[in-house]
């Protein structure tokens, strides 16, 4: 009974930091997940990790204790919605596509997370999570979160790094960084509808008879499914690319606490 209450405190700040993650990492944080698997999955993992990594067992219940809490509660969030970012890359993307495309109002109900998504955008984001499951990706978020305490220990020093203005910093840069990508995967979508626009344009100059409203729709509609079909055999490859960056990213968030 010593041996548990004097190891507790090291294994609630580890609970504390897997189940924050768990609670907005892709596909674990999905609504039609349970909670009851997501707090079995996170007591397990934590107890993986704790007795994996050797975690310090010298934790005091003092004041302190609760900033460790704290500490351990946004370095989870923060691994967690590194790594959510890059599958709204897709979403981003489609709302891109849906406005040009005429979609612009009219959205879905996204079954993973319960809110409104743009149509193609949702497309997207299911073939982007089945690729997802495909590839193994969920067990390399698990590997991540487990192999985080060789890089973010419980004694990290992520407040510091708060005021220092790094972790901002790195937020920020993954914020623009997931802004390009998805500007660059909506990209031939959106060309290829803004030429069409110009050629409706022209049609409409050229012959004012032609009632381009009524027309243009349609035609936009069919031309954006068309690229769509043609543009799917190479989405694996970026969606392998996206994954790539994710994984890269989180590694450069783990870094943040390696340098001086």
């Amino acid at each position: 009974m010593e041996w548990i209450l004097s190891y507790f405190p090291a294994y609630m700040l580890v609970f504390c930091r897997v189940t924050s993650f768990f609670l907005v990492a892709p596909i674990f944080s999905a609504r039609n997940v349970p909670a009851q698997l997501k707090l079995g999955l996170s007591f397990f993992i934590a107890l993986i990790a704790f007795s994996g990594a050797g975690a310090e067992a010298g934790v005091v219940l003092d004041g302190l204790y609760i900033l460790a809490i704290v500490r351990e509660i946004l370095v989870g969030l923060c691994l967690g919605f590194i790594a959510y970012l890059f599958f709204t890359v897709v979403q981003i993307a489609g709302a891109f596509i849906d406005i040009q495309m005429g979609f612009g109002i009219a959205n879905v109900i996204d079954p993973m997370t319960g809110m409104q998504s743009p149509v193609i955008g949702n497309l997207k984001f299911m073939i982007a999570t089945l690729l997802f499951l495909t590839l193994n990706g969920h067990l390399y978020l698990l590997e991540a979160i487990m192999r985080s305490y060789e890089w973010v220990p419980l004694s990290n020093d992520l407040f510091a790094r708060m005021y220092g203005g790094q972790i901002s910093d790195f937020i920020v840069k993954t914020f623009s960084e997931v802004f390009a990508l998805s500007f660059q995967m909506a990209a031939p979508l959106v060309v290829a509808m803004f030429l069409t626009d110009v050629g409706l344009g022209l049609l409409a100059r050229v012959s004012p008879q032609f009632n381009i409203f009524v027309i243009g729709l349609p035609l936009k509609i069919l031309l954006g499914l068309l690229m769509l079909v043609l543009l799917f055999p190479g989405y694996e490859q970026l969606f392998i690319h996206i994954f790539a960056e994710m994984m890269d990213t989180t590694k450069s968030f783990f870094g943040l606490f390696q340098n001086g």
